[in-house]
């Protein structure tokens, strides 16, 4: 009886069958990667694109031929499902990094702090020099207005809709939310347009391109704030509740402190979501050479209308071209600055696990 343990060890042992080594995925990589430069080379292409994905189909099949023969085909087709998934997001990545990476080499040419605090009032579009100071303050006037506008408004609905709904208004509001998540940012500038401008006689200037942005990124927030409160535990509502607790009070000091984080996290996704938008800035604003800090009066320039106009007069070339990809590295990172403020809110307010 006191060898039955070591006995059936080794027989549950002799079951497995061969395993390749945790380093195998980054050979098959590596020798992928050779095989599509070399077959690349040998054919006479010169595309990134095609050796590329010469590659990822070695890399595939190598895997999958391989993991075959060594542990069978069942770990084979599993090993195959994750090649797959890394291929795929391998593709994702390589876009986004030629893109930061091509804007970073452009736009870095000019960018500096003369560039951020200077405007175009004085320099022609083909001379040297200017900056970007009156489109960036633009752009910070307009999306704050939207965002005084369209968080209270969505915060609201959603407490409605996860608090208080119930019926027929409610399906309502969450069928129009739905319908007001997939509207054409021009479609929003086109409604601003006639309503703001040409039934009530109002000029173009920042609050006109604020309330088409707002209408953007009113559902953003509906939804990620509904979706923070929904996580909120029943039981901590009931809890207060059940201590003589108003409902209004118990939404205000309960439900929101606890889902503070998310909901901060969704309004600055929302924000970043607006930033870059150009069709309601291009109706509704227009845009300017020269600094105008009154977002309710006359034209105003912003970073998405800035690229647009420095581009358009560069012909593709010169100190304007210049002055379009700076501003465009300008726009990359303020839209990251806010996702990286977003992230650091919801690690921030998230609850606190443990003691």
């Amino acid at each position: 009886m006191s060898h039955a343990p070591a006995t059936l060890t080794a027989e549950r042992g002799s079951l497995r069958g061969a395993t390749l080594p945790t380093w195998f995925p980054w050979a098959v990589a590596a020798g992928s990667v050779a095989a599509g430069l070399g077959i690349s080379a040998a054919a006479g292409l010169h595309s990134d694109i095609q050796w590329g994905l010469i590659a990822a189909l070695a890399f595939v099949a190598g895997t999958y031929g391989i993991s075959a023969s060594v542990e069978g085909r069942r770990q084979a087709r599993d090993r195959i499902a994750t090649s797959l998934v890394w291929v795929a997001f391998v593709l994702a990545v390589l876009p986004l990094a030629s893109l930061i990476l091509e804007t970073v080499e452009q736009g870095a040419k000019v960018l500096d702090g003369y560039f951020l605090t200077h405007s175009m009032g004085v320099v022609a579009d083909t001379e040297p020099g200017g900056g970007v100071y009156h489109a960036l303050l633009g752009t910070l006037e307009q999306v704050g207005l939207a965002t005084l506008i369209s968080v209270p408004v969505g915060v609201l609905t959603a407490i409605y809709l996860v608090e208080y709904g119930r019926g027929r208004l409610a399906t309502a509001v969450t069928f129009f939310v739905d319908v007001m998540t997939g509207v054409p940012s021009i479609v929003a500038g086109l409604f601003v347009l006639s309503l703001w401008i040409v039934v009530l006689g109002m000029g173009y200037s920042g609050f006109a391109g604020s309330l088409a942005l707002a209408i953007l990124m009113i559902p953003v927030v509906v939804r990620s704030t509904e979706e923070m409160l929904k996580l909120v535990p029943n039981e901590l509502r009931e809890a207060s509740l059940a201590l003589g607790v108003p409902k209004w009070r118990t939404i205000l000091k309960v439900v929101l402190p606890t889902s503070i984080g998310g909901i901060t996290t969704g309004v600055m996704l929302a924000v970043a979501r607006i930033t870059g938008e150009t069709a309601p800035v291009l109706l509704l604003v227009w845009g300017t050479n020269f600094i105008n800090a009154n977002p309710f009066s006359d034209p105003q320039a912003s970073l998405p209308m800035y690229i647009y106009l420095q581009y358009a007069n560069s012909g593709g070339s010169g100190a304007a071209y210049d002055r379009a990809w700076a501003a465009a590295l300008t726009l990359i990172a303020f839209i990251m600055i806010l996702n990286l403020v977003a992230r650091g809110i919801a690690r921030w307010k998230a609850p606190k696990t443990g003691r």
